[in-house]
């Protein structure tokens, strides 16, 4: 079949922490396989999450925006409308530019991807069976031999048992990207960032959103003011939010759901058109043949992993949506290039204390390091500094001023221990921040540097400012 040799390294998934590693493998020289059971490379990330919802977001950020805020700036609109079909074209393009552009990474470095479905067959082998066959052993399966195996096939939607998927009328993330009109009512389950996302494309293309939590907030991993704060904003903007709610089942009657929802102790129903289930999701390790080979896995079904992201098999590596921390494509790509670097000897780490959060609704919300709630949970003596965007003149300009920065440092050391924000093009400024923290500088040092004015960025440097005991 072309594959008899051995290869230095075998990388399973072909998501950003799996191609990432692959590149990075090349680059070091290695001969490297990377195995994807799906016809384009890009994994979920690229394919139906990160990207194609970011595309849709954008769009409708522009429909909503030229509905409202446009009027304010002297540009009157009349007849507006929208085309959703046009709207998934594009998204669908952007996702196609982005994924040939990492399968020809891929090629002209070398690697060689090979679609199939994938199964470890010992620590240094892995069966692969061609994509669309259905038997065991036979010519369209092959079996690569590898020094390394690198395990990344990420993650895939939570299924709650209230609320089967049905693929029509309750459905997963993947659906809700491609739905062919707009829902009347939509009521998505999970207040984190992916139902918040979806929740806002759909909402500013005129469906009537219901973001049921079932915790006591929304965005659940952010800063609590960052949260708060986010809360009321989209609240503002006509999304229906309801925390500390759960809902208990559903019954489909034709194209309708009628949910049970209760809140202290209190129960209703709850009628819509469509249901997006966004409560977690789980590691995609079905089929690996993780129990055959040995790896272990920790009581929460991920692959327990060392500081070199050896499994219980020191021959195989596992990154990303498989291990514990945040499922993040940018963690995993960290991962990725640090668990190939680690094979090659050479020193690397993840610092998961400066691995950014982000909710790209608008505003956005973007956070670091820790939270305030964490430095009181563990006692950290802390002083905390804000700035809000009102005082931006940049945001004043482009009439987003909603929102504020926040900077955490320590009381004695001033070193800054985190950074959380709402506001205009967090998702941008949070790079700053992540900076202070992997280099470990002072809400000084942060305050200290020059930013370009008018800037977004002038919001850091006051906070850091407010946070530093530098008066």
């Amino acid at each position: 079949m072309g594959y008899a040799d051995t290869f230095d390294l075998v990388v399973i998934g072909a998501g950003p922490g799996g191609y990432t590693a692959a590149l990075r493998a090349a680059a070091l020289g290695m001969k490297c396989a990377c195995v994807e059971r799906e016809a384009r490379v890009g994994g979920v990330c690229l394919n139906v999450g990160c990207i194609p919802s970011k595309a849709l977001l954008d769009s409708s950020e522009y429909y909503a925006l030229a509905r409202g805020s446009f009027a304010t700036h002297g540009i009157r609109l009349s007849g507006l409308s929208f085309d959703l079909a046009a709207m998934m074209a594009r998204k669908d393009e952007v996702v196609r530019g982005l994924t040939q552009n990492v399968r020809g990474l891929l090629d002209a470095a070398g690697v060689a991807v090979i679609r199939g479905e994938a199964r470890l067959a010992g620590p240094s082998s892995v069966r692969v069976k061609a994509a669309g066959s259905t038997g065991e052993t036979g010519p369209d399966e092959i079996v690569l031999s590898a020094k390394n195996i690198l395990l990344a096939t990420g993650s895939e939607p939570v299924q709650a048992p209230s609320l089967p998927f049905d693929g029509a009328v309750i459905v997963d993330s993947t659906a809700a990207l491609s739905f062919d009109s707009v829902p009347e009512r939509l009521a998505v389950v999970g207040g984190g960032a992916i139902g918040l996302e979806l929740g806002s494309v759909w909402a500013r293309l005129g469906s009537a959103v219901t973001i049921i939590e079932m915790l006591p907030k929304i965005a659940p991993a952010m800063d609590g003011q960052v949260s708060r704060t986010l809360l009321r904003l989209l609240k503002k903007q006509g999304l229906e939010i309801e925390t500390g709610v759960r809902v208990t089942g559903a019954d489909v009657s034709g194209k309708e759901a009628r949910l049970t929802i209760v809140k202290d102790g209190a129960e209703r129903v709850l009628a819509c058109d469509k249901v997006l289930v966004a409560v977690g999701r789980r590691p995609s390790n079905n089929g690996l043949g993780l129990a055959e080979a040995g790896v272990a896995l920790d009581p929460r079904g991920r692959i327990a992993v060392d500081a070199f992201f050896r499994s219980s098999v020191p021959t195989i590596r596992a990154i990303g949506d498989l291990i514990p921390g945040p499922m993040l494509a940018h963690k995993a790509a960290a991962e990725g290039k640090a668990a190939v670097e680690s094979m090659a000897g050479l020193a690397a780490e993840v610092r998961y204390d400066a691995i950014p959060g982000i909710v790209y609704t608008n505003p956005e919300a973007a956070g670091v390091g820790a939270t305030e709630e964490d430095l009181k949970d563990r006692k950290v003596p802390f002083r905390a500094g804000s700035y809000p965007f009102t005082g931006v003149g940049r945001a004043r300009c482009l009439g987003e001023t909603d929102g504020f920065v926040k900077v955490l440092a320590h009381a004695r050391t001033d070193r800054v221990l985190g950074v959380h924000m709402v506001g205009p093009r967090a998702s941008d400024l949070i790079a700053e921040a992540v900076l202070a923290i992997e280099s470990g500088a002072s809400a000084e040092d942060l305050g200290r540097i020059v930013h370009g004015h008018p800037t977004f960025s002038e919001a850091l440097m006051e906070a850091s400012l407010a946070a530093s005991d530098n008066k």
